[in-house]
């Protein structure tokens, strides 16, 4: 598997935080990101701000 990464010259962490962000471009809901990808909500919600910056969201502390 390394292999395929290497020779696209990505890494696989490169492509699961592309793959959030597709999602948070999807919807404004950080509990979906948390639910479909185990993540922190506190990086759920760092997604959606940068997919939606025009959109105001609470910030989770």
């Amino acid at each position: 598997m390394r292999a395929a990464f290497d020779q696209i010259g990505l890494l696989p962490r490169q492509v699961w935080a592309d793959r959030i962000l597709d999602e948070a471009r999807e919807t404004t809901d950080p509990v979906h990101l948390v639910r479909l990808f185990d993540i922190h909500p506190g990086i759920a919600v760092k997604y959606v701000h940068a997919a939606h910056p025009d959109k105001a969201l609470p910030r989770i502390r």
